[in-house]
């Protein structure tokens, strides 16, 4: 039996304080085949916003796991972003290659709309904005959709936008020069958001260095820049002489392991759930790393699908985006000032404004 209340209050990431999630929904179709999990951490600041992940997770266990992290890490995020949104949100157990399909899709729109819009629902692993359109057939709390249908498309758009302003607050922090000009940047994985990142990094005279387990991805980014330099794989790639890490793929990618053998200065990267413990961001500190709290650079995705709310404007949306840049550095002065990690700092930024707005938001209106 899954013990849903046990695994909701274990210490997950972001690395401060206990998950406590205030809603867990379990969704089952059988005739399309959906099992979904949608989780809710919080809703102080407003509805619960965050991606559906379809993936072939091994057991229900895992995706109860790693729905809970993320959603916890998105209220987080949107906090942090300066959004009155809170933390939501829902995995799809299957593989999305051979499991998705119309009947599913709109079996889980269905319960995202009995949720009465306490959750909005957007793309994540798996999942794209014409998957969010069929969604949207059966719910009014869909966003990520296509430009088509009145959305803001690609997330990754603005994901990778906000890593590189992120990326550029670490080497002002640093280096105190803002460009990554003649830096040396390692991208670990290059998909929706990585082959973005590279673009801007090589329009701002980076040497990139990078690696994916797909041929195909990396093939791509080389047609577009020839002079990127490839790796085998993740462990070469932390290894190199690099002064930037970006990891860009799945979670946890900063273990002990990786943490001892990385050569770079700063980690800056668009991936979920970074750390793979707690106590790897004081491990980085300790080895003179500066490491961007990754639901805070990597914001620009949620920004850009919250916009859509109440009608999309790109030119809005990124220029909201653009505010990660002075988020990030307000982290580490707090961090340098408090002596404590970067992670740690923001932790306590987004729960300060969670507390504050969400005790406001208790003043009685009358009606």
């Amino acid at each position: 039996m899954t013990d849903v209340f046990g695994l909701s209050h274990k210490d997950t990431s972001p690395a401060s304080g206990q998950a406590k999630h205030e809603q867990v929904i379990f969704c089952s179709d059988e005739r399309s085949g959906l099992h979904a999990i949608i989780a809710i951490y919080n809703t102080a600041l407003g509805p619960s916003l965050g991606g559906t992940r379809f993936y072939p997770y091994e057991n229900e266990q895992a995706a109860l796991a790693d729905v809970l992290n993320l959603s916890r890490a998105m209220a987080y995020k949107n906090a942090l972003a300066g959004l009155d949104l809170g933390g939501g949100k829902a995995v799809i157990i299957g593989d999305p290659a051979t499991g998705k399909s119309e009947a599913l899709l709109r079996a889980y729109g269905r319960f995202v709309q009995s949720l009465g819009g306490r959750y909005f629902t957007a793309c994540d692993v798996g999942t794209y904005s014409e998957d969010m359109d069929i969604v949207a057939r059966e719910s009014s709390y869909v966003t990520g959709r296509t430009v088509a249908n009145g959305g803001a498309g690609d997330s990754s758009i603005l994901t990778a936008y906000g890593v590189f302003q992120g990326m550029r607050a670490a080497a002002e922090h640093t280096y105190g020069a803002s460009s990554l000009r003649g830096r040396r940047v390692g991208v670990e994985g290059v998909g929706k958001v990585g082959h973005r990142l590279i673009d801007h990094l090589v329009e701002d005279g980076a040497e990139v260095v990078l690696c994916d387990v797909s041929e195909q991805a990396v093939e791509r980014v080389r047609r577009r820049h020839p002079q990127v330099e490839v790796v085998a794989d993740r462990l070469e790639l932390t290894g190199a002489d690099i002064d930037v890490y970006a990891p860009c793929a799945l979670g946890g990618a900063l273990d002990d392991d990786t943490v001892a053998r990385l050569r770079a200065t700063i980690v800056c990267g668009g991936a979920n759930n970074q750390l793979a413990h707690p106590g790897v961001e004081k491990e980085l500190a300790d080895r003179g790393i500066l490491y961007a709290p990754d639901y805070v650079v990597n914001s620009g995705g949620v920004i850009q699908v919250a916009d859509e709310i109440h009608g999309f404007n790109m030119d809005r949306a990124r220029a909201k985006a653009t505010q990660i840049y002075d988020t990030t550095l307000k982290i580490f002065a707090a961090a340098a000032e408090d002596g404590v990690p970067p992670a740690v700092a923001a932790d306590r930024l987004a729960e300060r404004r969670m507390s504050e707005v969400g005790r406001i938001r208790g003043i009685w209106l009358g009606h």
